[in-house]
């Protein structure tokens, strides 16, 4: 039987190598991808964990999918649907509260209560967050150029990025220099003096990354979160019907509509090379196929370190890639819950402000509940977690689905996802089933000192390490970003310098991941940047 031929093979069914492959055969190519687990997604699926219970078990919000993909894909024709969070609710130790709500008077007054100073600040604040944003998005569709190189492609690219900041004002061009360099701790505390509001702010600049919000670098990470866009709302944040799941699911019917065949249970053991450039891949089981070009949306390490043998890479490039830093320090807990968790004020005077707000008691649940009560709370966290332990008091960000799609929990009953930092990979001792137990008692007695009624409610809990996340999702250190958003990690040096352009030093062979240009989230800029960069070589 002849060895089947394509023009590219895609190694990875998550929603980049989807979106990679859609946009391929969207020109006309004939792209086949293989996906090692059963199911497609890597970390954005949804999955039956206990009978009735539906979890997104890894990601599990949705706004930095780019706009752009979703219009070109036409995704909401294929099943996606976004239902906005409406809110995030932080509640206090002394029984109080600090909520932000989709109104922004209520918003207004809700800081108002705390701090008159803080709610006059806000909007400032607000209008500063979004000229960044807004300065930096045109970044996101732009393949990075090699400021050493002298080549047409590279000196086309530093003209356009010299062109960009030329289109900054002065003080915005010097805000944005200030605010990529600096502490997510120092950008608020400039800001403001209301310790939850600089808490839960704070954390937008700790995940997923192993630094806490006193580390230089973390403003750019909040930055990179505040970038979160919905029907052209910025800011904004929605849980996907079906979960996490619903979104790769629109992203498969809409690559499969464009003729792109998938195999799942096909993983990849080697890329196949021939006359010196990459020619197809040979699976775990023995199966080869033929490509005019692979392109892997695993995460660097995968893709250079173990598809490949080393001989094919210059030792300074795979020096580069073994020092990508890529440490896991997210964790999840899944719980599946009998009844609601009781995260209402136990203050009688925040009960009536809160009732003030929203008269549905039940409005908090649909949106984001955030145990961030302070900067120093969330850095105490992050110093047991430098020295090799899982946070005893963790940051936690909790959403319950169940509360925005009904679906994905037997009714009466719901599901939570607690979102943890943090939690280290290389946790000291190993993650044994009693350290897993350890860490998963360390979030469930912090919720009760919010919700005391959680404990009782649990009747099914999934506990997610980083090495958990390695081990099913596929991605080296369980890095929910394929690598840490660190300043020396960003465009034109991410994964590699020389090598940001989604090409790699393999001829034919390409890069199309969260651990690429622009980064982690699910974002899917990667695989549409690597599928145009494949393009234009095409030509």
């Amino acid at each position: 039987m002849p060895t089947p031929t394509y023009d590219a093979i895609v190694i990875g069914g998550g929603h980049n190598g989807l979106i990679n492959a859609a946009y391929l055969a969207r020109a006309g190519k004939r792209v086949l991808v293989l996906e090692r687990r059963p199911i497609l997604g890597g970390a954005a699926v949804t999955e039956e964990i206990f009978p009735g219970y539906r979890f997104t078990e890894f990601s599990y919000v949705v706004s930095l999918l780019r706009p752009e993909i979703i219009r070109e894909l036409e995704l909401p024709r294929h099943g996606l649907k976004i239902l906005p969070l409406p809110s995030t609710y932080t509640p206090l130790p002394n029984g109080d509260y600090l909520a932000a709500w989709a109104d922004h008077d209520d918003t207004r007054r809700e800081l108002y209560r705390h701090s008159p100073r803080d709610a006059d600040a806000y909007d400032d604040y607000a209008r500063l967050m979004v000229r960044m944003a807004m300065a930096v998005k045109p970044l996101l569709a732009l393949v990075p150029p090699d400021p050493a190189s002298l080549s047409p492609r590279d000196l086309l690219g530093l003209w356009k990025t010299a062109r960009y900041a030329a289109s900054l004002s002065e003080k915005d061009l010097y805000a944005l220099a200030k605010l990529i360099t600096q502490s997510s701790a120092d950008l608020l505390d400039d800001w403001f003096e209301t310790d939850a509001l600089k808490g839960t702010k704070s954390a937008s600049g700790i995940i997923g990354t192993f630094l806490g919000p006193r580390s230089p670098g973390t403003a750019y990470v909040l930055l990179h979160h505040y970038m979160g866009e919905i029907d052209g709302a910025f800011r904004a944040w929605g849980f996907a019907k079906d979960g996490s799941g619903g979104v790769t699911a629109s992203i498969t019917h809409a690559a499969r509509a464009l003729g792109v065949e998938i195999r799942t249970d096909s993983p990849v053991k080697q890329v196949i090379v021939k006359n010196g450039r990459a020619a197809g891949v040979a699976l775990e089981n023995g199966d080869e196929f033929h490509a005019r070009v692979v392109v892997s949306a695993a995460d660097p390490k995968r893709t250079f370190l173990q598809f490949v043998e080393p001989k094919y890479f210059p030792e300074d490039f795979l020096t580069q890639i073994r020092n990508f830093r890529v440490r896991g320090s997210s964790g999840k807990l899944n719980l599946a819950l009998s009844e609601l968790p009781n995260f209402s004020p136990r203050s009688p005077s925040a009960a009536r402000f809160l009732a003030s707000i929203t008269p549905d008691p039940l409005t908090l649940y649909r949106g984001a509940v955030s145990i961030s009560p302070s900067i120093e709370y969330i850095e105490r966290a992050y110093d047991d977690a430098k020295y090799g332990q899982p946070s005893r008091r963790p940051y936690i960000d909790i959403i319950i689905p169940s509360m925005i799609d009904p679906d994905m929990a037997p009714p009466g009953h719901h599901v939570m996802s607690c979102f943890v930092q943090y939690v280290p990979y290389d946790v000291e001792g190993g993650w044994s089933d009693e350290r897993k137990a350890q860490f998963a008692e360390n979030v469930i007695s912090t919720l009760e000192e919010y919700a005391p009624n959680l404990r009782r409610a649990i009747v099914g809990m999934q506990v997610i390490t980083p090495a958990d996340i390695e081990r099913i999702a596929g991605i080296t250190g369980g890095n929910i970003f394929h690598g840490e958003l660190l300043l020396h990690q960003l465009f034109f040096l991410r994964p590699a310098p020389q090598w940001a352009d989604f090409r790699t030093p393999l001829p034919g062979y390409y890069l199309a991941a969260s651990g690429a240009h622009p980064g982690g989230g699910v974002m899917g800029a990667a695989g549409k940047l690597a599928a145009q960069e494949i393009l234009k070589d095409w030509k």
